[in-house]
């Protein structure tokens, strides 16, 4: 019988048809299309209509990732446990990026979670975006699940009609062309240096670090205290809850100080804070943190966020601080 098998498999591409013998008793016939087989593992087969390349990462027991190679020369996949957690960090070794390019992406994946899972355990219900860009901060808040209201600040021209626009279809998410600072005034601020627009002028390092500071331009925005703006901003919340993120270059203990003592009525914030200013007249991330602590605030998360490639010191962090007394009990 197995050589009648064996006569038949042989016969069928005269009359057109394309077998692909996977032993064992077992063949893929088709008309259209020839075949190709990927082993994966010992229990099992892939396959592929053509002639692509394909790679095999085996995950755990029972688990593969199947990737495409496209024509290039197929990555070394490795699988990494994540504790005891079930989760799988999968690398491709054979690709281009660095091990600190992967640090600082999978911090800034850490954060947005670790953000996005206090905002719910504490019941946040308005996130204050001061130093929102083009809206790039409030769009992963949306994309991990928060549903509650949204003001964002940007005092500058061609940032904030990007952040209009990306708030135009989300009613809950309210947009202000202003900056906030320790007083209400006009002021001028550095502007072309992408996303490190900044009221205060680049440090010796900074200049040193970033050729975007070797030219600038300045634009006049409107600087507000922020407790001058957040019973507006918190209108028809029976039980307000905010959370005050900060990403200003250098200026968010400026921010801060505007607060007055309506900070009291913050349950957490979010501050970027330096290790190597950037900016002259910028803080420290010591003195920072010292304030946001003697009001109340403490750490629940730092995350680096630029780290110098020669030396491997991390430039600034993004520190997450909560109210612990107004964690639900």
């Amino acid at each position: 019988m197995r050589t009648l098998y064996r006569r038949l498999l042989r016969m069928l591409p005269r009359l057109g048809v394309h077998v692909l013998d996977l032993g064992a008793g077992t063949a893929v016939l088709s008309r259209r299309a020839e075949h190709a087989r990927v082993p994966v593992g010992r229990e099992a087969d892939l396959v592929t209509r053509g002639g692509g390349r394909y790679t095999v990462a085996r995950m755990r027991r029972g688990m593969w990732v199947v990737a495409r190679g496209r024509g290039d020369p197929p990555g070394t996949w490795q699988s990494v446990p994540l504790g005891d957690t079930g989760a799988q960090l999968l690398l491709d070794r054979g690709g281009s990026a660095d091990e600190r390019a992967i640090q600082l992406a999978a911090a800034t994946y850490l954060c947005t979670h670790h953000v996005a899972g206090l905002l719910e355990k504490y019941g946040v219900n308005c996130v204050f975006d001061v130093g929102a860009n083009a809206g790039q901060y409030a769009k992963r808040l949306r994309g991990l699940g928060y549903t509650g209201r949204i003001v964002s600040f940007e005092p500058t021209k061609d940032a904030f009609a990007k952040l209009r626009q990306a708030a135009e279809s989300d009613p809950d998410w309210w947009v202000y062309p202003f900056g906030l600072g320790r007083e209400d005034a006009t002021q001028s601020i550095h502007v072309d240096w992408n996303t490190m627009n900044s009221l205060l002028p680049p440090s010796d390092y900074g200049k040193g670090r970033y050729r975007r500071f070797a030219k600038t331009r300045t634009e006049e925005i409107e600087i507000r205290r922020l407790d001058g703006v957040l019973d507006k901003a918190l209108a028809g919340l029976t039980e307000p809850r905010p959370y005050l993120k900060m990403d200003t270059q250098g200026y968010d203990l400026e921010v801060f100080a505007g607060a007055g003592d309506r900070i009291g009525d913050f349950v957490g914030m979010q501050s970027e804070v330096a290790a190597l200013p950037l900016y002259e007249g910028s803080p420290r991330m010591a003195e920072a943190i010292a304030v946001y602590e003697n009001s109340g605030f403490e750490i629940t998360g730092m995350y680096p966020v630029t780290r110098e490639a020669t030396t491997g010191r991390v430039v600034e962090f993004d520190c997450v601080l909560m109210r612990a007394a107004a964690a639900p009990r």
